[in-house]
């Protein structure tokens, strides 16, 4: 399930109908697929959910190979039209992903956030920020799933 973090985050902002709505449902994993080259940029507001690694917490003597515990990293890139677009999105995400943590079981026991600079892209234009979940996930290994 770790390797499949991402789609849990996915899950969690498709669960703020509000938001969806706000961002005209331009939610995206890893990139935006664009068909062709030369195609404009996607309008903003729109969010990526971006997998960026793990690491298995081989932590005893006890663990042959892999551990059942990986830490995942999360980006969520949120974009606005203007600065306070920007703040009132993020916020906004950061809510609902919290909630729906809370509210849903999921292989992530824990995570800790963290949120990049405020950027500005003068090409769209637009403002985006990242913002970072390093998580706690339970990976069940193959021998356990017999």
């Amino acid at each position: 399930m770790s390797l499949a973090t991402d789609s849990i985050f996915i899950a969690a902002i498709q669960s703020n109908p509000a938001l969806m709505e706000r961002i005209g449902g331009r939610l995206y994993g890893t990139a935006i697929p664009l068909p062709d080259e030369d195609a404009d940029n996607v309008p903003v507001p729109y969010i990526i959910v971006t997998f960026d690694g793990l690491n298995n917490q081989n932590e005893t003597k006890d663990d042959v190979y892999e551990s059942n515990d990986d830490t995942v990293n999360i980006g969520v890139e949120v974009t606005g039209e203007t600065i306070d677009d920007l703040h009132e999105l993020t916020q906004a995400v950061r809510d609902t992903i919290l909630r729906y943590f809370r509210e849903h079981e999921t292989a992530v026991s824990d995570y800790t956030f963290s949120a990049d600079a405020i950027q500005y892209d003068s090409l769209k234009p637009c403002y985006w920020q990242t913002l970072r979940y390093q998580c706690e996930v339970y990976n069940l290994n193959d021998d356990e799933q017999d």
